[in-house]
């Protein structure tokens, strides 16, 4: 599933509760909403940006949902009869700069910084919150977490959205990241160019990207 110019890509950070504790949050009362770019996201096999302005780009693999018609004021009863699929997705964060203020913007929109996998239709997956998620780095798993632990599940998403915006064919909203990145690791895990990342999903198969530095090329 390559980046479109014309998708809108929602992203909840902070929705898993292993997540929440090693960033030392609060559990919230409202999915925590922001927004990605389309240059901001490379497709499978692409490579990833590491910005030149930071040392701190970090790795948080995710299940995307894919948006299948326009959806407004959903209720959640209905929320998969608005669904096209899932994919893989990788929400690669430029820390220091997600810190900056109390949005997020500015970490997670620097150019090709993360990923998004092709699309599984929803017929093929039954059960999303079956699935499992694992990110690894050059081969170490880094990650390791369930869907059914997100603490806004995907009815809660797409009702909250749609409540919002007016979601269409081809959106995407990006679910959470489960514990294990690397800014909570001690000492922390930060990305380098020559390092693998892969976000794999049962079911789902396997989003893989390398890394490059910003001065060592860029998406033609």
């Amino acid at each position: 599933m390559n980046p479109d110019t014309n998708r809108k890509i929602l992203c909840v950070g902070v929705n898993y509760r292993p997540h929440i504790e090693e960033m030392g949050r609060e559990v919230p009362d409202y999915p925590v909403v922001f927004v990605r770019f389309p240059g901001s996201l490379v497709g499978n096999g692409e490579p990833l940006i590491r910005p030149r302005v930071s040392e701190q780009y970090d790795f948080e693999g995710e299940l995307a949902v894919v948006i299948g018609k326009r959806a407004r004021h959903v209720a959640r009863e209905d929320a998969f009869d608005y669904v096209a699929g899932y994919c893989c997705f990788m929400d690669g964060s430029v820390r220091d700069w997600q810190r900056h203020t109390g949005q997020f913007t500015a970490g997670k929109n620097f150019e090709q910084s993360g990923a998004i996998g092709s699309m599984v239709p929803v017929d093929e997956v039954p059960d999303p919150s079956a699935l499992r998620l694992t990110t690894r780095v050059n081969g170490e798993v880094m990650q390791e977490g369930a869907v059914a632990d997100l603490v806004f599940d995907i009815p809660a998403l797409l009702e909250y959205c749609s409540t919002f915006t007016e979601l269409r064919p081809g959106d995407v909203i990006a679910t959470g990241t489960p514990g294990g990145v690397g800014a909570a690791r001690k000492p922390p895990v930060w990305l380098r160019e020559g390092d693998l990342v892969e976000v794999e999903i049962s079911g789902l198969g396997v989003l893989a990207n390398p890394i490059l530095d910003e001065s060592g090329g860029s998406r033609a």
